[in-house]
């Protein structure tokens, strides 16, 4: 039987400026099981990285819940936070501005090695290994985020991601700053690490064909809500709404 590794219910995100309020998610439920990947598309606006922050505890959830392992973290702070941290990461969309640009690459792979109680050399030895992991040799460790080109720079974000030994990844549009051979060799180490590491993966992004080459479900978000939630070729080859199918159109 499938393990539920992360579940949203009902999540709600309401922004406030002044007398002004703005739902940027209404209503938006979803699971996500161990080992399997889930893709959450729709155009520009229309909740995504909203989502992804609220998961992350970038941005406070106005309602709703989300548990991880059965576990409640809607509210959690310090210590749980942490925690929450080391199983669930992210990877941006621009992966150079994630990076601090007085500091090398390998010391923002290894902040969190050392931060965990690693020795400098044994965080080294592991920040080696885990750019190697994701396809850069060890010296791009002394090298800073605009000595690397984006591939490079966002290979060395999936390792700082990976630092932490998560169960899930998010990647919120990782691949679309990327021209498309960079995008196919991204993608080809996330089906890697997939494959042989077991995560389970949120891929937000607004590329349908990407999606259908890489999750299991798929959930089409439009302006907060949830339209349509099913597998890719459910949602590709029998789109429910008007919306799905011109976003379908766009692209494929």
């Amino acid at each position: 039987m499938a393990e539920t590794i992360l579940q949203a219910q009902h999540l709600k995100k309401v922004f406030v400026t002044g007398k002004k309020s703005f739902t940027a998610v209404d209503d938006v439920s979803f699971s996500l099981e161990k080992g399997e990947c889930l893709g959450i598309v729709g155009e520009s606006g229309s909740g995504k990285s909203t989502i992804a922050k609220l998961l992350t505890h970038l941005l406070s959830i106005t309602e709703g819940k989300v548990f991880l392992n059965g576990k409640d973290i809607t509210d959690v702070k310090g210590r749980e936070l942490r925690e929450t941290y080391k199983a669930m990461q992210m990877v941006f969309q621009m992966s150079a501005e994630s990076f601090d640009p007085r500091r090398t690459l390998g010391d923002g792979v290894g902040e969190s090695l050392r931060n965990m109680g690693m020795s400098k050399a044994q965080a080294r030895k592991r920040t080696e290994a885990l750019l190697q992991r994701c396809g850069l040799t060890p010296e791009f460790a002394d090298r800073y985020p605009h000595q690397v080109s984006g591939g490079q720079c966002q290979r060395a974000a999936i390792a700082r991601a990976l630092a932490v030994e998560p169960a899930i990844l998010i990647c919120d549009e990782a691949t679309s700053a990327l021209d498309v051979t960079v995008q196919k060799q991204i993608l080809e180490l996330l089906t890697e690490l997939k494959e042989k590491e077991k995560l389970s993966f949120l891929l937000i992004c607004h590329d349908l064909a990407l999606v259908q080459a890489f999750c299991e479900k798929v959930l089409v978000l439009s302006q907060g809500k949830v339209v349509e939630y099913g597998t890719p070729d459910e949602i590709i080859n029998h789109p429910q709404m008007e919306y799905t199918k011109k976003l379908i159109d766009s692209v494929l």
